[in-house]
């Protein structure tokens, strides 16, 4: 049940400034163990953010950060221009799973499971958070699989997931298993594509602005089967499988007679079974070596009932000019040693300076990948 909206007198009151120069969190990481292509680095650049997880950037330089499972959302500073932030806020708290923020337009929206909330003119009220707006409140109230990523596409609308409320079922209501779309005010809010069991990760090609997205596979078919995947959405009403079939030729046990594989779009590119794909991005700066422009770049939270763990890490996916994938590779490793992780890689965004920003939810932290300098 969603919990209510504190007022902005509350909130303020529970709002918390940190001063955050390089701390003893930040040393203990084994940063040493992370593996990356050569000229590559990682440092911290914020820590003490329990949770951290979606990341979102205003046109003034705050970084706002969603939680899942601490109800919170920060806003990050880096006054001094040396990519350690040194001052952090708690701007909202008491939410339920607010995973998903974006900025546009002067405002930071936040997506609880069941509502979009939007926060207006909150870069010059950290010390004192603006009473939120309630834009949508009717989305199902189901917690499994219903924190959401939010993103804002070229077409202006705001788009937005529902996951499946289970691992695998055939939901009544159409609106599961969806990425729908509303406008900015939340009204008009349609499906844009089905069958996606649960993606916590979107972004659009930068040259043809054609949706893509991660989608998590389903559990318990196995170690290897089925994949997560990496789909692209071209045009509105496409469907991409679930709960008939699985990774574009598996069909489900409990479902697949009821429609084959052949009815639904392929995934662009298979990725490792359970490894819990989550937010994507196109990079697009001028930092990294050209043959990274235009590629995709996906964090990996980890398995977590897999026999041998997979994940926990940041893969690459090569495109080609015509955006086919061609290859799928790790970028950066280290945080699973064995069978022991000791981080969990959510989410990036791309820094006006060309770097990336790594959110890892068991850490609290969020690390800089930069190059060359």
């Amino acid at each position: 049940m969603t919990r209510p909206i504190m007022s902005a007198a509350v909130a303020a009151a529970l709002s918390t400034t940190v001063f955050c120069a390089p701390s003893d969190a930040q040393t203990d990481l084994p940063l040493e163990t992370i593996a990356m292509p050569e000229g590559f680095e990682i440092s911290v650049f914020a820590d003490e953010l329990p949770d951290a997880r979606s990341m979102t950037r205003s046109e003034s330089g705050v970084i706002y950060v969603g939680t899942r499972r601490e109800g919170n959302v920060y806003a990050v500073v880096d006054e001094d221009g040396d990519h350690v932030a040194d001052r952090t806020w708690t701007i909202a708290s008491g939410l339920t799973m607010p995973n998903g923020v974006v900025w546009r337009d002067g405002s930071l929206y936040v997506a609880e499971v069941n509502r979009v909330l939007r926060y207006n003119g909150i870069d010059e009220r950290l010390e004192d958070p603006p009473e939120p707006v309630v834009i949508r409140d009717d989305y199902p109230t189901d917690e499994h699989h219903g924190w959401k990523y939010i993103d804002f596409g070229p077409d202006g609308w705001l788009y937005v997931p529902v996951g499946a409320p289970c691992n695998i079922c055939l939901s009544e209501d159409p609106v599961y298993a969806t990425i729908t779309r509303l406008r900015p005010d939340g009204s008009e809010r349609e499906i844009f594509a089905e069958g996606v069991r649960n993606t916590v990760g979107f972004d659009w090609h930068p040259e043809t602005g054609v949706l893509w997205f991660t989608d998590n596979g389903r559990d318990r078919l196995g170690d290897n089967r089925p994949p997560d995947e990496l789909n692209r959405a071209p045009e509105p009403g496409l469907h991409f499988g679930y709960p008939f079939c699985h990774g574009g030729d598996i069909p489900e046990p409990e479902f697949g007679e009821r429609r084959g594989c052949d009815e639904f779009v392929d995934p662009t590119q298979d990725l490792g079974p359970h490894v819990a794909a989550l937010g994507m991005l196109f990079y697009t700066g001028e930092q990294f070596p050209a043959e990274y422009r235009n590629q995709v770049f996906i964090p990996e939270h980890g398995s977590w009932n897999r026999s041998e763990k997979i994940g926990y890490r940041l893969t690459l996916v090569r495109l080609d000019e015509a955006g086919n994938a061609l290859s799928y590779e790790p970028f950066a490793t280290g945080w699973l040693q064995g069978e022991e992780d000791w981080g969990r890689p959510v989410d990036l965004l791309q820094m006006p300076d060309g770097s990336l920003l790594l959110s890892d939810d068991a850490n609290g932290v969020i690390y800089r990948i930069s190059y060359g300098e």
